[in-house]
């Protein structure tokens, strides 16, 4: 960005001496030899002079990073810097145009075309094909529209001084009222360098949103994975760059971190494909239409920071049934506990339907850490005995292994990994698991909870 700063002040400033040289030696040049059109091209590198002076200053401010009172960027003084060269070129091309008739008609026509008004007008073209290139290409490394605008000023000063030339030679050929015909042509080329540029320039300041760029953001957004539709885009440019916002839907029944990652998929996406883009993305849950009561039931508790398991839907004499187990925090009383759990009931009831018949588990959920403590030989013995005992009960389950044993306060909690036949379906192996913990628990009551790591064979 800094590298940018310096070849757009660099350039501008270098524009900024050419039309120093140009409008010194176009005055003098017109004085002399009477010629109407070479003075309405000094006028016009006059204005080119403040054109790039104001140039100079809007590239130099519109490059400040962000701050408290801006927080959007500098850009748009660069919008500022176009609007008003803008009118300086109509206020130009009304009074030259106004001589140019006024000569026409009054007579005072005389001319003289000297060898220097030529070689001065051929110098004014190769100097504005040189500056307007440099402008351009500047311009469009670095997206800048006060050089962007500079550039198309100086490429219509091309044809306008090749008019003022053509009008000089059919001075020399003895052609009257050739040089302020050609100084209205001149005027005319001013007029439309500044219809073009304040359009642009209003479009920027009110917010048009550039051609296409809204579109070519939502085909983009709805390429992406876990993308259900684009509700909807709004561009506003930026200076140089352009701010995207996009709305976007996804499944209610994905987690927050899954939503973020879609989102922040969305943004390098558009960004990469749209440069000088600044990308904000706004996340809309949505109902699918294949979505389960299961899936329903989930999504609302995860709206109303529950988190809930093994959700049961059973339907029986006409009438809906949902079973589930919800955790709350463990440092709340039992009235507090069914208070909040009665407030995930109702707004499920609001969604499915009223005439359901919910039963809910509550169960304490810890959040924070706790320190385990260590476990005597005969503590230990006593479970290994147990597991032992359970392992010959359970047929299903073989090779037990990475066994984790912790005591937590006068209680303990058992971890392992074990091996099930590969083509045991996940329900029977969950209830396999679920067996062994009832029977290991009913070997030794201190045991709190055992967690079965299964592995097929």
């Amino acid at each position: 960005m800094h590298n940018h700063g310096h070849q757009k002040s660099s350039v501008a400033l270098s524009s900024i001496f050419a039309s120093v040289l140009l409008t010194v030696t176009k005055l003098v040049t017109g004085i002399l030899t009477g010629s109407m059109g070479i003075i309405s091209e000094a006028a016009h590198s006059l204005l080119d002079l403040g054109a790039a002076t104001l140039t100079y200053f809007a590239v130099k401010v519109g490059d400040r990073p962000p701050d408290e009172d801006h927080p959007y960027g500098h850009g748009k003084v660069e919008s500022v810097s176009a609007l008003i060269e803008t009118g300086l070129l109509f206020v130009t091309s009304a009074w030259i145009i106004y001589e140019s008739i006024r000569r026409l008609i009054s007579g005072n026509i005389e001319v003289e075309a000297t060898w220097y008004a030529f070689a001065v007008i051929i110098l004014s073209i190769v100097v504005d094909i040189s500056r307007s290139r440099a402008l351009g290409r500047v311009a469009k490394e670095t997206k800048s529209q006060a050089l962007e605008a500079d550039a198309l000023h100086f490429s219509s000063d091309i044809w306008s001084s090749a008019v003022v030339l053509v009008g000089l030679i059919c001075v020399s050929l003895g052609i009257k009222g050739a040089d302020a015909l050609a100084a209205i042509a001149v005027s005319l080329f001013i007029a439309l360098a500044g219809y073009r540029l304040g359009k642009r320039t209003i479009d920027v300041l009110v917010d048009a949103a550039p051609r296409g760029v809204s579109e070519e953001a939502k085909n983009i957004a709805e390429s992406i994975e876990g993308v259900i539709a684009v509700e909807r885009v709004r561009v506003r440019p930026l200076g140089p760059n352009v701010f995207v916002e996009i709305d976007i839907q996804v499944s209610r029944k994905i987690s927050v971190a899954k939503a973020h990652d879609i989102s922040a998929k969305v943004e390098e996406a558009t960004e990469k494909k749209i440069p000088g883009s600044d990308i904000l993305v706004k996340i809309c849950s949505k109902q699918m239409d294949n979505e389960t009561i299961v899936d329903a039931v989930q999504a609302i508790a995860a709206k109303n920071d529950f988190s809930v398991h093994d959700v049961i839907v059973d339907r029986l004499d006409s009438k809906q049934y949902i079973s589930y187990d919800v955790e709350v925090l463990d440092t709340l009383t039992a009235k507090e506990a069914h208070d909040a759990a009665t407030i995930l009931e109702e707004s499920i009831k609001e969604e499915v339907g009223n005439e359901i018949i919910i039963n809910s588990h509550i169960e304490p959920m810890k959040c924070e850490a706790i320190l385990s403590s260590e476990l005597s030989e005969e503590e230990m013995e006593s479970i290994s005995s147990a597991l032992n005992k359970t392992d010959k009960e359970v047929e299903e389950i073989s090779d037990l292994h990475n066994l984790l044993v912790r005591k937590i306060g006068e209680k303990f909690f058992v971890s392992f990994h074990c091996l099930v036949p590969g083509d045991l379906s996940l329900e029977k192996a969950h209830n396999v698991t679920s067996r062994f913990e009832y029977l290991m628990k009913d070997k030794m009551k201190d045991i709190k909870r055992v967690v079965i790591h299964i592995e097929p064979k």
